[in-house]
């Protein structure tokens, strides 16, 4: 049977493979995410997300042959300054970072000088499409999400990246904070990204570590009445619900148009994801005979 990834999932799931905690080898993942580009389900698949330290360091080169053209994401773990060095390791590979994304600020921190030290650098990356800041969900804040509005429209392909998990409790958002930051996002015309924490399509209790973790049909919903104007509340809402078919009921009827606000998130494991979307009839599995 041959099957296609509705426009509503286009590019939902980044591929995280080589981060915790799949942590897999370069050479795994690079072989993996080749497969995952040819098959059926292509489309839901974003780029590879690479850590700078690791391109920086020359580990692609020998892995990659110039001519097949490997997408990647940069992940900026050796901060804002040193981004334009490890952009320039990948050319000699063939190699074309689509987006970049950093961190601008620690917890407690103003966002806004890091901000404008990746305005500045953003000038100096040629090709890459996106570049996503990382904002904590703490100090200055809607200030911050103002200056990336505002760069945006002066073109600057910039926007918005929010951490919703992680190893403390205080880097999970409750529903009604994630809701504030997506209804402030679409106050703002600005897409964000998410990373961390989104291990199954609907809000759940993971038993081991005792947080609560978001789910990702839940943030897709979410978006979607926000896109919409619902208020607030209602955005929380939908963030808060365990029951798939008010999140379905979002979303069936959009399958064909694109994704608004959410860009994506990334994943160390692509397949989880789509088998949870084919579970709940997202996205109709089946393999080419």
């Amino acid at each position: 049977m041959s099957t296609q990834v509705p426009a509503l999932l286009d590019g939902l799931v980044d591929d995280a493979a080589v981060f915790p905690p799949g942590s897999a080898t370069l050479p795994d993942a690079l072989a993996a995410h080749r497969r995952h580009r040819t098959a059926w389900y292509a489309d839901l698949v974003g780029p590879l997300l690479l850590p700078a330290s690791t391109v920086a360091t020359g580990e692609l080169t020998g892995l990659v042959d110039p001519g097949e053209g490997l997408v990647i994401g940069l992940i900026g773990d050796t901060g804002i300054a040193r981004l334009p060095f490890a952009l320039s390791f990948l050319a000699p590979d063939g190699v074309t970072a689509r987006q970049v994304e950093v961190a601008v600020a620690k917890r407690g921190e103003d966002p806004l000088p890091g901000i404008t030290e990746l305005l500045r650098l953003a000038e100096a990356m040629p090709g890459v499409e996106a570049v996503y800041a990382e904002l904590p969900l703490t100090f200055g804040l809607m200030g911050a999400l103002d200056a990336l509005a505002a760069a945006r429209a002066d073109g600057v392909p910039i926007a918005a990246k929010f951490r919703t998990g992680g190893l403390a409790a205080e880097l999970f958002p409750t529903p009604a904070e994630l809701a504030a930051v997506i209804c402030a996002c679409r106050d703002r015309g600005l897409p964000f990204k998410l990373t961390a924490g989104l291990h199954q399509a609907i809000r759940h209790l993971d038993p081991e570590t005792g947080f609560t973790h978001h789910g990702y049909a839940n943030v897709l919903a979410a978006a979607l009445a926000a896109a919409d104007g619902d208020r607030m509340e209602t955005v929380a809402e939908l963030l808060t619900v365990v029951d798939p078919r008010p999140l379905l009921e979002r979303a069936s009827g959009r399958l064909d148009s694109p994704r608004p606000l959410w860009v994506g998130f990334g994943s160390c494991s692509i397949l989880e994801p789509l088998t949870d979307l084919i579970r709940l009839g997202l996205v109709n599995g089946g393999y080419d005979a």
